[in-house]
């Protein structure tokens, strides 16, 4: 579905990603670990067409996206989240999520947009009353608001960006089962970039590692997370979430 080679990303004489290639294959959930710094959110705005490449191609489904607006590749069907949710507070949860309905793939008029806003609500658990406000949603809420945007806009490939992050325990149990099913039961790839390994590790299929802007390790969880140059990369600042991780990939 998604195949990327020689990525590159510079900013002035900074190298924030160098020369990374990859691919996802349609269904498949792939999760992009790094740490801060790494190059994670640089990927991400260069798939969704935020960021054009400075060398390299992106192509989705044969296609090239490298260089896209990111109207035009919502169009192509791929869709993101943010780590920060900033919905419109003057909106309704429902009417947030029908506005990003009309970028979507065949959703370009209101009652599109709509029925595919009553579907994504319908999806994440939140509620489709339409007179909902926003500002009753905690960080839990926010996240699942960001998720039924992305998906009002019909994705083939989500990029779901540290859907974790602000949860405590439960939540994040909860929001990582919300990926799978949107994987299992709505059919979208997904690339998810995410800190907490531990849970990160009991979902996706195969993980693929950055770090200073470059891929250091690609493969199962299992086997990512007992290779020596992983563990190095976070010894000293998430070894214990590391060592957890490879643990959990173990069972």
């Amino acid at each position: 579905m998604l195949v990327v080679n020689g990525l590159v990303k510079r900013f002035g004489g900074f190298t924030a990603v160098n020369n990374v290639s990859f691919k996802v294959e349609k269904g498949e959930i792939l999760g992009l670990i790094g740490p801060n710094g790494s190059g994670k959110s640089t990927i991400f705005n260069m798939l969704s067409g935020t960021f054009p490449p400075t060398a390299g191609s992106i192509l989705f489904e044969g296609q090239e996206l490298a260089g896209l607006a990111p109207h035009r590749t919502i169009n192509r069907g791929v869709g993101r989240t943010f780590q920060i949710p900033r919905p419109f507070k003057r909106l309704t949860i429902f009417e947030n999520v029908a506005l990003a309905g009309y970028y979507g793939q065949g959703s370009r008029s209101k009652a599109k947009a709509e029925e595919a806003a009553e579907k994504a609500l319908a999806m994440v658990g939140l509620s489709t009353d339409r007179q909902a406000s926003v500002d009753g949603l905690g960080a839990a809420g926010l996240k699942k608001l960001e998720l039924a945007k992305a998906l009002a806009t019909g994705p083939k490939l989500l990029l779901a960006d540290e859907s974790l992050g602000g949860l405590d325990d439960k939540e994040m149990d909860q929001a990582a089962d919300m990926l799978r099913k949107i994987r299992d039961e709505l059919g979208i790839t997904i690339i998810w970039v995410e800190h907490i390994m531990g849970v990160l590790m009991r979902v996706v299929d195969r993980v693929m590692v950055l770090d200073h802007g470059e891929k250091i390790s690609e493969g199962l969880p299992s086997q990512v997370s007992n290779d020596p140059r992983v563990v190095e990369v976070y010894l000293g600042t998430d070894a214990v979430a590391t060592q957890a991780a490879a643990a959990e990939a173990r069972r």
